[in-house]
């Protein structure tokens, strides 16, 4: 280990080995750390099932009644990719996916009202759908028409009443939405934690709006897609990919301290050896004198032997209580997938609902989304503080991420590693630049 490289990464999680990938594809020779005997940090799935029930401080489960523990790969921090998303993006753009299978999920719900319904999939189901009135559905249509053609730059696009500098507020109220219609849209569409985009101008909403029914229009049930044996199969692709370009991986290690000069980073040192480097990538975790808190998710793991009620018996899917429908300032997510996607024994359900957390009592926050699950065989609770850099890294070149959001999609991960790698190299994260350099590399 004692050798001088340019970039050390600590930590294995999802964001972590997607950075030590592209870095190790544009030629920085990288060491990779983890203090865990596993890939994925705190997004790893746990296997068997044995373990999961041992870090919760739980009797060892029975055969009998959870099947064979080595068929389950519980995720500890739930997320569906966006089939048009970022990430399936880097998976595709890295060729990290021919380590992956994936399966799309069956459907998107919404509750309202103490109901739950499926967020339509096409004009048809929309039409059909008791989310909206007929009138509504008429005025919704007119939306999404609008939504799908609107280019910001492009002034032929724009409704005479708006303009680019139009909250989306203004803009729902231009095409007559009511509330509820508003609430599943940005929400369960859009897929904002809060409504605080609606005094926002447009743009950024009607985009995301067109990502999700451009994956929408991918696999047609819902916009999502899931990885067979679970979530931490995507940290260990692009740990594969790291490893192809130089990348040196090392589990189960021990981070003893972090060696400056001058306040800048220039090494790490492990069980007594220090590796040289110009720079560390880290989570939170590692530098906790380099964080802040800045609240709190809590996420409840649920095992149960059917799906939950009234999503058409799905095998996977999502669940979005909107912040209005239950009195709160933030969503609450719920996530299903089973033994379909090699994540449990044959006829389990994995559910797990999180939210960000607003009182000093988090687990009653989380009890509408239990409430929908139908009967739960166990249940393991979790309240992890979120924590993001107090500075920028330009300095230290220290270069931290942020903790994982209560969201159930990737999108505000992608966010964080295209911000991350921008401070790392001063250039925007541009994709087809990574495949060219794996063309170059590859030939």
């Amino acid at each position: 280990m004692d050798e001088e490289y340019d970039v050390i990464v600590l930590g294995t999680g999802l964001k972590e080995c997607i950075l030590s990938g592209l870095l190790s594809v544009n030629g920085k020779k990288v060491l990779h750390i983890d203090r865990n005997s596993y890939y994925g940090g705190a997004s790893a799935s746990i296997t068997p099932l044995d373990a999961l029930f041992e870090k919760y401080g739980k009797k060892a489960p029975s055969t009998d009644n959870f099947g064979r523990a080595r068929d389950w790969n519980v995720d500890l921090i739930p997320k569906f990719l966006m089939a048009g998303g970022e990430l399936v993006q880097m998976l595709i753009m890295s060729g990290v996916t021919r380590y992956l299978e994936f399966k799309s999920v069956e459907g998107s719900y919404v509750y309202k009202q103490g109901k739950v319904y499926k967020v339509p999939a096409n004009e048809k189901e929309a039409l059909a759908s008791n989310l909206m009135g007929l009138f509504e559905k008429r005025r919704f249509r007119n939306f999404i028409q609008f939504a799908h053609s609107y280019d910001e730059n492009d002034p032929k696009t724009l409704n005479k009443e708006l303009k680019n500098e139009s909250t989306m507020e203004e803009c729902y109220n231009q095409y007559g939405l009511d509330k509820n219609t508003m609430d599943f849209t940005g929400h369960a569409i859009a897929l904002y934690l809060n409504d605080d985009y609606l005094k926002e101008p447009m743009p950024d909403t009607l985009k995301r709006i067109k990502l999700y029914s451009d994956s929408l229009s991918r696999y047609g049930k819902s916009p999502y897609l899931y990885p067979l044996y679970g979530l931490g199969e995507l940290p260990q692709g692009f740990a594969r990919l790291s490893a192809i370009y130089g990348g040196t991986y090392m589990l189960a290690k021990p981070i003893e301290s972090i060696e400056y000069d001058n306040g800048v980073v220039t090494g790490v040192k492990s069980e007594g050896e220090t590796a040289k480097t110009k720079c560390v990538v880290a989570d939170p975790s590692y530098f906790t004198d380099k964080v802040k808190k800045i609240g709190q998710v809590v996420r409840c793991i649920c095992l149960l032997k059917a799906p939950i009620p009234n999503t058409k018996d799905s095998s996977a899917c999502q669940v979005i209580i909107p912040q209005n429908q239950v009195g709160r300032k933030s969503d609450i997510y719920v996530c299903c997938i089973s033994s379909a996607h090699n994540v449990a024994a044959e006829g389990f359900y994995i559910a797990i609902v999180s939210t960000t957390v607003e009182t000093d009592e988090p687990e009653k926050e989380i009890q509408p989304g239990l409430d929908l699950l139908g009967p739960i065989l166990e249940k393991f609770t979790s309240v992890d503080d979120i924590f993001q850099p107090t500075d920028d890294g330009s300095t230290s070149k220290v270069y931290i991420t942020k903790s994982y959001d209560a969201t159930t999609h990737f999108e505000t991960t992608c966010d964080d590693i295209k911000d991350t790698y921008k401070r790392i190299t001063g250039d925007d994260l541009d994709f087809s630049q990574v495949q060219k350099d794996l063309q170059d590399v590859a030939s």
